[in-house]
């Protein structure tokens, strides 16, 4: 089982970064027909690429982020999806599926993106097809804004577990619309707590792509900014642990 769940992890999570990296890609990069779109273009992509991961990642449940997953352990659950019991070696799983997705998607993306990486002078544009930066570098607030922000992203996806329960005696098994929803939370997100760091919101997003920088022979790519690499992998761990145990009290069962 835990074979299945980690094939799942990264067939949902490569489909992440394929298409989130290209949304960065096409905006970003000179010379590519969606150059000068905009960050809410990059929104509506990120959050489109959710969409599609969790649809395809329906064998784990679609976490594609150890903040969820860590987030779902943090809550109590005793399951991660039928079957699989929350141990060492179920999280093992997950986290490293998810690290390994991540930087498949993030060289799929390079490679469809190959010749206007090549014809960009800029590194630090390359980079940031890959992870994220702040828009003001101060380590420990951007945590913070890392941290709240995954932590709004895990709440609402624990909080929508909810919904189908004995409790809330409303109807479950939404299939499809509840990665849609997902998809357009992470389309909030990014509108509204986006700016200071480019919302990471899920460390495998980020450090797996940021390595997959480091290797990929990209012509002129510059560093990889490992200074600011642990930013976006301890935030979203934060906040994501402190909304599964918060939700326990703020949002009865």
């Amino acid at each position: 089982m835990l074979g299945t769940i980690f094939l799942s992890e990264v067939v949902g999570t490569a489909m992440l970064l394929l298409l989130g990296a290209g949304v960065v890609a096409n905006t970003a990069l000179i010379k590519s027909k969606g150059n000068g779109t905009g960050f809410l273009f990059v929104n509506w992509g990120w959050g489109l690429a959710v969409f599609a991961g969790v649809l395809v990642s329906y064998k784990s449940g679609g976490h594609l982020n150890p903040a969820v997953t860590l987030g779902v352990v943090a809550s109590g659950a005793k399951e991660f999806v039928a079957g699989v019991p929350v141990d060492a070696a179920s999280i093992a799983t997950y986290i490293g599926a998810q690290m390994v997705g991540a930087f498949l998607g993030a060289c799929l993306a390079w490679l469809a993106y190959k010749e206007h990486f090549d014809a960009e002078p800029d590194p630090a544009t390359k980079l940031g097809v890959f992870s994220t930066g702040p828009a003001i570098r101060n380590y420990a607030w951007n945590v913070v804004t890392e941290a709240i922000a995954t932590f709004v992203l895990v709440f609402v996806v624990l909080a929508a577990g909810h919904w189908g329960d004995s409790a809330t005696k409303t109807p479950g098994g939404l299939g499809w619309l509840g990665a849609l929803g997902v998809a357009l939370l992470v389309v909030g997100i990014g509108a509204s707590l986006g700016g200071p760091t480019g919302y990471a919101i899920n460390p495998a997003r980020d450090l797996g792509p940021r390595i997959a920088h480091f290797v990929l022979p990209i012509k002129g790519k510059g560093g990889s900014d490992w200074a600011y690499s642990w930013v976006p992998v301890v935030g979203p761990i934060i906040g994501g642990v402190l909304a599964g145990l918060l939700s326990g009290v703020l949002l009865p069962k």
